[in-house]
């Protein structure tokens, strides 16, 4: 059984990473500048003094976009090359699948991360403590972001549709909150607006980790609990409330 599980994990990664990276490896290209033209201009416009905040807003964005990349990988498989339609049938189950499919966006973006990871060692010089929760942020982070994906290609009934909605998701998630910069910068009447957004408490506690921005305690476990609860709530309407019997 767990060979098995391993097998279909493996096929994933090889289908939708391997594949990918070697064949269209314009897309690899497509998904290394969206975080780091966002960092560049972070940088030249703040004059250096952000930098340190835009790394990390580079490797949220990186988890958001590997994530809600899903569903445009999922929309295609189900509707286009009927994948889904053959899962049902078959041993495998939503699980397995959506955790394939998200491992291989991982493998796609190892190369984001790694850069990113080698910028951060230089330019931020965190603690191991400050290290240990900006990974667990990622995590989280990605997972949210993977159960949002998977959910809306269960509604999605067409790639087009599914692009739209990536757009919209990544315009949201990772480009209008304050990823990139530290929420104190938006004006008091505005700022409640961003704490709509699950990235904008990821962004709040990664940041408070390097001691740029300054979080109560209070504060911080309010964060970590809203982060929490909104993945896991995604999550379950992504696994239990998804159409997969419904191809």
């Amino acid at each position: 059984m767990k060979r098995s599980r391993l097998s279909q994990l493996s096929a994933s990664v090889l289908a939708n990473a391997i594949y990918a990276m070697q064949n269209f490896p314009v897309m690899l290209i497509n998904t290394i500048l969206a975080p780091f033209g966002f960092l560049l201009i972070i940088f030249f416009v703040s004059h250096g003094t952000l930098l340190n905040v835009a790394i990390i807003g580079a490797l949220i964005m990186t988890m958001v976009t590997s994530g809600t990349s899903l569903q445009g990988d999922l929309t295609h498989l189900k509707n286009d090359m009927k994948l889904q339609d053959m899962l049902v049938s078959s041993p495998v189950s939503p699980i397995i699948y959506i955790a394939g499919m998200a491992l291989s966006e991982i493998v796609f973006s190892i190369p984001n991360i790694v850069v990113l990871g080698l910028l951060a060692v230089v330019f931020i010089h965190m603690s191991y403590v400050s290290a240990a929760i900006i990974a667990a942020v990622m995590l989280l982070t990605f997972a949210f972001s993977v159960s949002l994906g998977f959910f809306i290609s269960t509604i999605s009934r067409d790639i087009i549709e599914g692009w739209a909605f990536m757009g919209l998701i990544s315009m949201l998630l990772a480009t209008l909150p304050p990823v990139y910069y530290p929420i104190t910068y938006i004006p008091l009447p505005f700022r409640y607006l961003a704490y709509l957004s699950p990235t904008t408490y990821s962004a709040m506690i990664a940041q408070n980790s390097i001691g740029f921005l300054s979080l109560s305690s209070s504060g911080i476990y309010l964060s970590w609990t809203i982060l929490l609860g909104i993945s896991f709530f995604i999550l379950f309407l992504g696994i239990k409330r998804s159409r997969w019997r419904e191809g």
